[in-house]
């Protein structure tokens, strides 16, 4: 699974850091704004560790508002996406959140993790790792695919049984096939919950922008929501 995973991403490497920005509506005007809004303003002398940066839009955001932001991505094209938009400003890694991940305890004040966790079938590592590496009230604010969008991409399981799903984008002409996972919604909060304390969760709304250029997409959203937030914290 990790393999086709990161298979996928490298291809995709070069779409979203050249027109993922500014092409896709479900990014710019409706999972990144939702996101941003929970993220301070000012993160200066802040450790923020971005888990799951893609071609690096997070980092340069978190960067711009002054933290010291380590990045990590499963794919070694987007790692390289990441470090020609940002350049040395960010500590770079290739790391697969199911491993170990190589830092101290309570090193960062904030994680952030963009459209990633629903790539990994099991949390308990990576919510363990998370916990070890936050600092005392450190928050993580993480969004995925909302369970209940999800399950229309299944022909046959169950809503409450966690189901690997391959989904087929299309993106510049060309399809790509991304495997994912989609579990239930009590799963997603009890599994948090076992590991940090829950101050939020939110199913972001589309920005005026994204409802003035795709009406159908939006009034479809505001019926099934496409994702799923969560901004918990370590006790």
């Amino acid at each position: 699974m990790k393999n086709q995973v990161r298979a996928a991403f490298n291809q995709l490497a070069n779409v979203y850091e050249n027109s993922v920005d500014t092409t896709s509506m479900y990014n710019s005007e409706y999972e990144r704004p939702a996101m941003m809004a929970h993220i301070p303003s000012d993160l200066s002398n802040k450790s923020v560790l971005d888990a799951g940066c893609a071609a690096g839009w997070y980092t340069e955001q978190l960067l711009q508002r002054g933290a010291n932001v380590v990045a990590t991505d499963i794919s070694p094209k987007m790692i390289e996406s990441t470090r020609r938009r940002v350049g040395s400003t960010a500590e770079l890694i290739c790391l697969d959140l199911e491993d170990n991940i190589p830092f101290a305890d309570r090193t960062f004040d904030f994680i952030i993790s963009s459209l990633t966790l629903h790539y990994l079938k099991e949390w308990d590592h990576t919510f363990r790792e998370f916990q070890r590496i936050l600092k005392p009230g450190g928050i993580i604010l993480f969004s995925i695919h909302h369970p209940f969008s999800d399950i229309e991409l299944l022909s046959n399981g169950s809503y409450f049984s966690t189901d690997l799903i391959l989904d087929t984008w299309n993106k510049e002409g060309k399809s790509y096939e991304v495997p994912f996972y989609r579990r239930p919604l009590q799963q997603i909060l009890n599994k948090t919950l076992q590991y940090f304390s829950i101050r939020k969760v939110i199913e972001p709304q589309p920005t005026i922008q994204f409802k003035r250029n795709y009406p159908d997409k939006y009034e479809k959203l505001q019926r099934k929501p496409q994702f799923l937030m969560i901004k918990a914290s370590r006790d």
